[in-house]
């Protein structure tokens, strides 16, 4: 059964974007009690305290192939672990969840972006209508089935330092094709352990400043579900996405983390469901399903071979 699911994408995309929808709005919910760089710093050091010791035989294999495209995993590290991570929980501390929610739809459109600037890459048709309508659907969201309201949403500090941090995950997501040929755990734990290791001198700069964690019981609690689910499940999983169809497509699925994030709301903090949720996921479903019936041109080229 595993192995069946390790081989579906959407399945492996779908599951690592639940995970994320609920990092985010986690993190709104801890945000004053646990300071930004302290939590990113704690998520990652954790992760990789937990991967390491599921990784570690492959690890000590693959550790000269690592070594030797070192500037590769640098790049790896900067951008999808330390700098992304901790751009996003300091804008949380000025924003809302549903707005860190709603700016991650943008991701798809910057992915591929990056792709042509990188690597001259361009979507198909369908891909590009895919795109559109997912965001036509986040936008309903968003603006509560209003045109007014949509017109009127502004942008504060914090949603620019999300939208900043996902301008460097989109380079993460693109570069994953030149990652070295190694084992996805050998990868990930690497990755993760740098990225660490990157982020401490500000975590110890931001402890020198006086801050501090609070809230108790709970605050570790969020710290251990994000060290654990949206961090090494998660991008296991959404490493493994893009290996099998490509960033492009998988990065289509960030589409999804606005639509879970409602639902979590619903669930957990007793919002209501109302009809612009019901159109808006309609929306967004069906411009995954769109952009999904077609790679990127290159894409195949794009996918590495199973290393497992």
């Amino acid at each position: 059964m595993f192995q069946s699911f390790w081989r579906s994408a959407w399945g492996l995309l779908i599951t690592a974007n639940l995970f994320w929808a609920g990092n985010i709005v986690l993190a709104r919910f801890i945000a004053g009690q646990v300071p930004p760089i302290a939590l990113a710093y704690c998520r990652w050091t954790g992760a990789f305290l937990i991967a390491i010791g599921f990784a570690w035989p492959r690890l000590k294999a693959d550790l000269p192939a690592l070594l030797r495209h070192w500037k590769v995993m640098l790049l790896m590290s900067a951008t999808g672990i330390a700098s992304y991570n901790a751009m996003s929980y300091i804008g949380l501390t000025s924003t809302t969840a549903l707005n860190v929610l709603l700016l991650q739809s943008a991701s798809p459109l910057i992915i591929i972006v990056w792709a042509f600037v990188l690597f001259r890459e361009t979507p198909t048709v369908r891909q590009t209508l895919g795109v559109i309508l997912s965001l036509v659907g986040v936008a309903a969201i968003a603006a509560r089935g209003s045109l007014a309201t949509l017109m009127h949403l502004q942008l504060n500090r914090g949603d620019i330092w999300v939208l900043l941090g996902l301008v460097i995950y989109a380079v993460y997501c693109v570069m994953l094709r030149k990652r070295p040929a190694v084992h996805p755990l050998s990868f990930l734990v690497a990755a993760m352990g740098v990225g660490s290791c990157m982020m401490l001198p500000f975590a110890v700069w931001e402890f020198a400043q006086g801050a501090r964690v609070h809230g108790g019981l709970p605050s570790y609690l969020v710290l251990a579900y994000m060290a654990v689910l949206p961090s090494f499940i998660a991008y296991l999983f959404f490493n493994r996405g893009v290996e099998l169809i490509g960033a492009g497509p998988a990065g289509q699925s960030m589409h999804l983390m606005p639509l879970f994030g409602s639902v979590l709301a619903v669930m957990f903090l007793h919002e209501r469901f109302r009809t612009y949720h019901a159109v808006g996921i309609a929306l967004i479903a069906g411009g995954i399903l769109l952009a999904s019936l077609r790679p990127f041109a290159s894409a195949r080229t794009a996918v590495r071979p199973n290393t497992t």
